[in-house]
């Protein structure tokens, strides 16, 4: 998976996410193309005026995200059509990459520019380009910055390192991702990050913001084995359990197994997970096998893997 996947992932998983801003853009367009038939934008006096505001009225409009409900603008004296509702699905993925992109490093104006040809709207200038890409960049920090509302017990929490451009050169950075279980089970992603690193301050940064948008008490967090994100709990979240992430705990135990064996010693460690006298079997068996290191593997994060009972969503 890469970094759009990922954030196209994130921005999708909150139902609201990406509907929000492509509506926006989708009505800003629109409002664009009500300037251009009526001679004049909104309030502004000039002798090239053809027609005035009307108001406007909702329209559907179908989307993969669901329906969209969008603001058709009406003019006084002649009739306003726009392209927005024939062209939208052509323009549809490239709208989302440029929303991914926003989140990403800021999007670029040709993108949007593109984007809004596509739609029917021809002649723009460049300030206004400039301008919707700078409004596209807060909504996108607008979603991410939403309130959080719901208790949120337990917190997954990883990272992935992707090559973002950054000025003229393209860098590894971390994308910090955490996702919630609320008490009725939704999962939901609760914040991202791009970041240098993941290191134990930029995790305990990323968890106060989540604490100033609302996050109450939490009672376990599960990650990975890092220890900066482990410290960072300790101090952020007083009283929360740490428990190790069984997938990234299989695959440290596998690192320490020959590729022929590895599919064998999985099917025995997904066995054992759940029961500590299996997964205590399991250490002598690997042991027995000539497995000292992925023995020691298990010995070293067992206290850290017993299972909690999530209702997780598929």
């Amino acid at each position: 998976m890469n970094s759009k996947d990922l954030v196209e992932h994130y921005l999708t998983d909150n139902a609201e996410g990406m509907k929000n801003v492509i509506t926006w853009f989708l009505n800003e367009v629109m409002q664009r193309e009500a300037d251009a038939l009526a001679g004049a934008e909104r309030y502004e006096r000039t002798g090239t005026r053809r027609s005035y505001r009307n108001g406007t009225r909702p329209r559907s409009l179908k989307s993969r995200y669901g329906l969209l409900t969008l603001d058709k603008p009406l003019l006084r004296d002649i009739p306003f059509k726009t392209q927005v509702f024939e062209r939208y699905s052509r323009v549809e993925r490239a709208l989302e990459n440029a929303i991914i992109e926003s989140y990403l490093q800021g999007v670029s104006t040709r993108k949007i520019q593109n984007v809004i040809s596509t739609l029917g709207v021809e002649k723009l200038s460049a300030s206004y380009v400039s301008n919707i890409a700078k409004e596209l960049d807060a909504k996108v920090i607008e979603f991410l910055s939403r309130p959080i509302e719901s208790h949120i017990p337990y917190l997954f929490v990883d990272a992935s390192y992707f090559k973002v451009r950054d000025g003229i050169r393209y860098v590894n950075k971390a994308l910090l991702v955490i996702a919630g279980i609320r008490d009725d089970g939704i999962r939901e992603i609760l914040g991202a990050r791009i970041a240098d690193c993941e290191d134990e301050l930029t995790w305990e940064d990323l968890f106060s913001d989540l604490k100033e948008r609302g996050l109450k008490r939490v009672d376990l967090v599960i990650s990975d084995g890092h220890k900066g994100i482990q410290n960072a709990v300790e101090h952020s979240f007083h009283g929360c359990s740490w428990q190790m992430c069984q997938v990234h705990f299989i695959r440290a135990v596998l690192k320490k197994i020959s590729r022929k064996d590895q599919r064998y010693v999985s099917a025995i460690l997904k066995d054992s997970l759940n029961d500590p006298r299996k997964l205590q079997d399991c250490i002598l068996e690997l042991e027995s096998r000539g497995f000292s290191r992925a023995a020691d593997t298990i010995e070293r994060f067992q206290p850290t893997i017993r299972s909690k009972n999530l209702k997780i969503p598929n």
